[in-house]
């Protein structure tokens, strides 16, 4: 499986320019979490693990039925860090070669910003 390397560069890129628009703090600290999935659980586990060796936190997989009856695996790859747009776009490098290489959809990064963060 081969990931859109410069898709998913340019929607980190677009991301951070849409948080920053939004209002958010570029040097803040958020949690993002790097989004991998594949139906084959075996392949995914191997991309958890080197992830954690790169220094990733990994959350447990979750597994999910799609409409077809199959099932697909997900899990978050979770890091700290301030929304630097060539940070992020090094991140997304390292995990879509990570993902590349055991074989697993990268499906780009997220993170929580609004009314979430204005609790706490």
């Amino acid at each position: 499986m081969a990931n859109d390397s410069a898709e998913l560069l340019a929607q980190s890129d677009a991301t951070v320019a849409a948080l920053i628009e939004d209002g958010a703090d570029p040097d803040t600290r958020f949690t993002i979490e790097h989004h991998l999935v594949s139906a084959d659980f075996t392949k995914l586990e191997k991309a958890a693990v080197e992830l954690v060796k790169a220094g990733y936190h990994v959350d447990d997989a979750d597994e999910f039925e799609l409409d077809d009856g199959s099932r697909l695996f997900a899990f978050a790859a979770v890091s700290e860090v301030k929304l630097d747009a060539e940070l992020l776009r090094q991140q997304t490098k390292e995990v879509c070669k990570i993902a590349d290489l055991a074989g697993v959809e990268y499906d780009g990064w997220g993170t929580f910003f609004g009314e979430a963060d204005e609790e706490e």
